[in-house]
């Protein structure tokens, strides 16, 4: 046998090491944390503290994007591999606490084999070589392509279309993003800038967040943008990106900001991030997104004059709430969703009723006039009905918009409009930075209203049928008025 260096017969002996312990152990299979809705979404063992994302854009927007995914974690039981949420990449390697690591793909998940057997409590440093592919099914979510680059749209299961992770919105990280493009394109991120890198014919953008973050909120701009810089309340900076042709255009609409952030503060506290701002993306979805610090829109809702003004700001501050009720605190489940758009649904018609006055009331009227319908269509609101298969967007349902609005309308009626005051602050202020669920919303507000409102939460969350309006006993819900 030829002469072997010292180093390279120990790597060789560690590789043949973890072959054989590979071999000893099941067939890779996807794992999942048990999620109602998406049984396979994240994964058991591990609490991801950070992720350090570095993807390089070469120009084309159809091509897979090189990229470098650096997770640090800790293990919360014992392993001998690792799950991670990932797909529609080709991976060229992993390491675990620097040492290289046998893999195989099963389903949707990237399964790593463990160096030996990890007890619990141990940090974990998992470290992925992989393509980023654009180019996926239409409508599942990831990468978006825009007319002049991409951006990210990952809720509610699509984070892992993009790069490797633990996919739920109950294990939320630190994120650093590294962004390579080439000159004349602008990268941007959620968080705030923490310094650029040039290479000549490219460019290196780093950007960093100050919160822990769900995956499904993580944002990436790639395109010929440009960068408008305001200051929020108290010297928050707003920071919007928005096509560079578009730039007059929309900032009637961006010098809204402020004000709808010292709105949304008065009604719940202080805005709950480092930054705030809006992409504006020339693309189609068919809808805006509250990615954290960085909310998506569509380029036509501010630039098609048939939305009337009062349609855009309250679109604007739907997303602008979800940065309290859906970002800072994220959804333990996505049963639980109810609690996002619910509350972003309530404080948009809130905010529609104080600056345009269309009184929530009226809607709230409708709203009750169609619940028994949506309940029939889509389930009741925290226990809503899994999603069509190939149709995720489908959960998105009116159930969980103002069907649950609704549910927020009839507490504050219940329970009194001082106590639901109070409780709408101390929920943002107990959870801020983590993920909650509904016995945590419903414990929290029976503490604050001092008695059981377990007949009330029972009914009005879990009912096939929506409970009489306190209040309104000749309110009527009407089976046939659909969705």
């Amino acid at each position: 046998m030829p002469f072997l260096s010292r180093r390279l017969r120990a790597a060789l002996l560690a590789t043949a090491s973890v072959s054989l312990v590979a071999a000893a152990l099941p067939a890779p299979e996807p794992l999942g944390i048990g999620d109602r809705l998406f049984p396979t979404l994240g994964n058991p063992g591990y609490d991801v503290l950070a992720y350090d994302l570095a993807l390089t854009y070469g120009g084309d927007p159809a091509a897979p994007l090189e990229a470098v995914t650096t997770i640090e974690a800790r293990t919360t039981e014992p392993l001998d591999r690792i799950n991670l949420d990932f797909t529609h990449g080709t991976v060229r390697s992993v390491t675990v606490n620097a040492l290289r690591a046998d893999f195989a793909t099963a389903e949707e998940d990237l399964v790593v084999d463990a160096p030996g057997r990890l007890p619990a409590g141990v940090p974990l440093r998992i470290t992925v070589r992989h393509t980023s592919d654009p180019v996926g099914d239409k409508g599942s979510g990831g990468w978006v392509r825009t007319a002049d680059g991409l951006a990210m749209a990952n809720q509610a299961d699509a984070g892992h279309r993009v790069f490797p992770s633990n996919d739920h919105p109950a294990d939320k990280a630190f994120f650093t993003f590294r962004l390579t493009a080439p000159r004349g394109v602008t990268a941007v991120a959620n968080g705030l800038p923490a310094g650029t890198r040039d290479h000549g014919a490219t460019k290196t953008w780093i950007y960093r967040t100050e919160h822990p973050m769900a995956t499904e909120l993580a944002q990436v701009s790639l395109g010929k943008s440009v960068v408008l810089h305001r200051e929020g309340p108290r010297g928050l900076p707003v920071r919007d990106v928005v096509p560079a042709a578009d730039r007059a255009a929309v900032e009637p609409w961006l010098a809204k900001t402020p004000d709808q952030i010292r709105w949304m503060e008065g009604q719940v506290g202080a805005y709950p991030f480092e930054t705030y701002g809006l992409l504006i993306a020339d693309t189609e979805t068919g809808f805006e997104l509250e990615t954290q610090t960085l909310s998506l829109f569509e380029r036509r809702l501010f630039t098609d004059t048939r939305y009337p003004e009062w349609y855009v700001d309250s679109v604007m501050v739907h997303e602008l709430a979800h940065q309290w009720f859906g970002d800072s605190v994220s959804p333990a489940s996505w049963s639980d969703l109810w609690l996002s758009e619910g509350h972003a649904s309530w404080y948009e018609a809130r905010y529609t009723e104080d600056r345009f006055g269309y009184a929530q009331e009226t809607r709230m009227r409708e709203a009750y006039r169609r619940s028994d319908a949506w309940r029939a269509a889509g389930g009741p609101p925290a226990r809503p009905d899994a999603p069509a298969p190939g149709q995720k967007l489908s959960l998105f349902r009116p159930v969980v918009y103002d069907g649950s609005a609704l549910v927020l309308y009839a507490l504050r009626a219940e329970i009194g409009e001082a106590a639901f005051g109070r409780l709408e602050r101390e929920w943002v202020r107990r959870h801020r930075d983590g993920s909650a669920g509904t016995a945590d919303f419903t414990a929290l507000a029976q503490r604050v209203a001092g008695r059981d409102l377990t007949a009330f939460f029972d009914g009005w969350l879990y009912g096939e049928k929506t409970p009489p309006m306190p209040g309104h006993p000749d309110w009527r819900s009407d089976h046939a008025a659909g969705r």
